[in-house]
């Protein structure tokens, strides 16, 4: 005999009814990519490689906050008749496509910097500290506006932001260094660590979104976690043909096929459901389970159980 338990894709996601989160992500887009286009320009008219390195981390920020503000106004949408688990799935192609972007930009900043370390260029020192400091104010205020809101994509956003002003400080260091001592090789050295940091996230969330789109579970620790929920449970006499994965790394699915025995088929299998389902997402942050059940000594319909 059996029971599937599952939510209704509907439930999946809060009702933000004043669109804060919106707002406060439409925000801190636009003016990062408005200071974005400024330290471009300010690279270029600057002749400082630190700060058109800065400038392709900005642009893959800004393009994480346009995702971002994408794929929050999809989630309020839930799933449908095209995307029964709803869109966020789509967050881990808007990581792809952020990274390759990124990949070709620091391609081009490394070009540009390293046949700088054995002949540095002067740099304009004081137009880099200007710039340090307008990119501190600018990404600070969109930092702040971020840090106030209560979705987890607000949350999430506002540590790019802040990786980004502290970057700036680094920035304004080596600007206000340069001024004082002739020390024009400080630039691109600069341009090196923030392109090396670029290239560590790339890869790094490259990693996840593979493993995402490969249905990997979200970790060896939560798939044995999970494991050993059901093995000490004590109206759990087995399980089998148990599958966790991740919709985009914070959203995990379940299913399961659960074996009780008759006494307690009889005695009230609504709130075990429910006892199971809250369990799950408290202690493990399951918040789609699929629950099958069958009693013991009942043949599985699946060849791979």
């Amino acid at each position: 005999m059996h029971d599937h338990f599952h939510h209704s894709g509907h439930d999946h996601h809060k009702d933000h009814s004043d669109n804060s989160d919106l707002k406060n992500i439409s925000v801190a887009f636009f003016l990062n990519f408005a200071f974005t286009l400024v330290e471009i320009v300010g690279g270029f008219f600057t002749n400082s490689v630190a700060i058109l390195a800065d400038a392709i981390h900005d642009l893959g920020d800004s393009l994480s906050l346009g995702l971002a503000w994408y794929f929050q106004r999809l989630s309020k949408k839930g799933s449908d008749h095209k995307y029964s688990y709803g869109y966020k799935r789509f967050s881990v192609l808007g990581a792809l496509i952020n990274s390759m972007v990124l990949l070709l930009g620091s391609a081009f900043i490394l070009i540009e910097t390293i046949p700088r370390l054995w002949a540095p260029e002067e740099s304009n020192a004081k137009g880099m500290i200007l710039l340090a400091v307008l990119g501190i104010l600018v990404n600070g205020a969109a930092f702040f506006r971020l840090k106030k809101g209560e979705s987890l994509n607000e949350k999430v956003v506002s540590l790019h932001l802040l990786e980004d002003v502290l970057g700036w400080v680094a920035v304004l260091i080596g600007g206000i260094a340069m001024l004082i001592w002739d020390i024009p090789i400080l630039d691109p050295i600069l341009s090196l660590l923030i392109s090396g940091y670029i290239l560590f996230n790339v890869f790094r969330n490259l990693k996840k979104a593979v493993k995402i789109i490969m249905q990997g579970s979200p970790s060896q620790e939560a798939l044995l976690a999970v494991k050993t929920y059901f093995d000490t449970h004590p109206k759990i006499i087995g399980h089998h043909d148990l599958h966790l994965w991740t919709m985009d790394g914070i959203y995990h699915i379940l299913t399961v096929h659960l074996i009780i025995s008759k006494e307690t088929y009889h005695e009230d299998i609504s709130e075990l459901k429910k006892e199971i389902r809250a369990e799950l997402k408290t202690q493990n942050n399951i918040e789609h389970p699929t629950l099958e059940f069958e009693l013991e000594g009942e043949n599985c319909e699946l060849g791979a159980c």
